[in-house]
């Protein structure tokens, strides 16, 4: 049997928490989730998921700086991004693609099908790396 896709949601708001653990879930994917940047940092370095689904206004520890963090660290640089923010301004989608993020998803704009797809597209550019 094949082991199930790990997707670490970094994420402060309990509803889209919710709303995404379903539907990734649902989709077969594990769900890991962290509350606040420290914790999602902590959950990358310990878990190594497939992906991370990663806020920006995050308590403790902002976005940014945990996946300045996950890139600057061998263990985690190769772990996809996917930036999952109300942030919508150009300014901050550009440092966040600069600084590795693997795609930017601003929230209320994407439905989470549609988001959904996002992360099969940056999964599976992932695996055609690994070969």
């Amino acid at each position: 049997m094949e082991s199930k896709e790990v997707i670490l949601l970094v994420e402060d708001q309990e509803g889209f928490r919710r709303i995404y653990q379903d539907v990734l879930n649902a989709d077969g994917y594990e769900v890991l989730t962290a509350m606040d940047g420290e914790e999602g940092w902590e959950t990358a370095k310990q878990k190594k998921p497939d992906l991370i689904l990663l806020d920006l206004g995050l308590p403790k520890m902002d976005g940014f700086e945990v996946l300045r963090r996950i890139r600057e660290d061998p263990e985690t640089k190769k772990i996809p991004v996917i930036i999952f923010s109300v942030i919508g301004e150009q300014k901050d989608i550009q440092k966040a693609l600069e600084m590795g993020a693997n795609d930017y998803t601003v929230k209320g704009f994407y439905t989470p099908r549609e988001i959904l797809g996002k992360i099969k597209s940056v999964l599976t550019q992932a695996d055609l790396k690994k070969d």
